[in-house]
């Protein structure tokens, strides 16, 4: 948010004022989800969970959520948050066929917990769609943005899983975009999904993932075996 030690992630000042922030540019009074979006490992959970329960309490958040907590650290925040009265209504993590550490305990703890899921980065910065089974489109990501998708990652073997997976959601009557949200949606951990577009097209294609949410155990086991090559 600012230059200095309290321009980001987790401290009591840095939450309370970046949401003073944000509701002003906004012009609201209040938001209806607060998130912390990544642990600090400098400040205490203790005193990030405080700073969330403090913001509802303001009625400057109606819930909070949090992302990108690994499982133990979720366990623990949402301790925490329970103990104060504000529980954690819904984590957001990363998450999509090629990008599957929340399996590794975390989806299990929100289960546990009663904590939603709505998972981000669905289509892995556009890499499971069918915009780069040909090359780098000008106006692609890749080539007019690196920060967050870099041509060095869509190299030759992950363009075989992606050619391979677009088969497979092409015999779906689908789009690979498409198949690739349907698959997360599967799940009944997960709450939702939250997609990015930068056209209006790319939400519409997006949305009509949900006109086939169905999946064969063939289906699957011929992603699986896919996504491991």
């Amino acid at each position: 948010m600012w230059p200095g030690p309290y321009g980001n992630f987790g401290s009591r000042k840095y939450l309370i004022s970046s949401l003073d922030q944000s509701l002003k540019r906004m012009g609201l009074d209040y938001v209806d989800i607060f998130y912390h979006h990544r642990p600090d490992p400098d400040t205490p959970l203790e005193e990030t969970m405080a700073a969330l329960d403090h913001i509802v309490r303001q009625g400057k958040a109606l819930y909070v959520g949090i992302s990108n907590y690994e499982a133990e650290d979720t366990a623990k925040a949402t301790k925490i948050l329970n103990e104060m009265g504000t529980p954690c209504l819904i984590h957001q993590p990363r998450y999509n066929m090629m990008d599957r550490w929340v399996e590794n305990g975390l989806l299990d703890v929100l289960e546990t917990e009663g904590v939603g899921a709505i998972a981000f980065s669905p289509l892995k910065q556009g890499i499971l769609t069918n915009k780069y089974l040909n090359g780098f489109p000008e106006d692609s990501r890749a080539v007019k943005d690196g920060r967050y998708l870099q041509t060095s990652q869509l190299n030759e073997a992950t363009i075989y899983k992606v050619k391979q997976l677009n088969e497979i959601a092409i015999s779906r009557n689908q789009t690979l975009a498409q198949m690739a949200i349907a698959w997360l949606l599967k799940d009944t951990k997960i709450t939702s999904v939250l997609v990015g577009a930068s056209k209006p097209e790319q939400l519409v294609d997006s949305l009509k993932a949900l006109d086939n949410l169905e999946f064969t155990s063939e289906t699957l086991n011929k992603i699986e075996a896919i996504l491991k090559i």
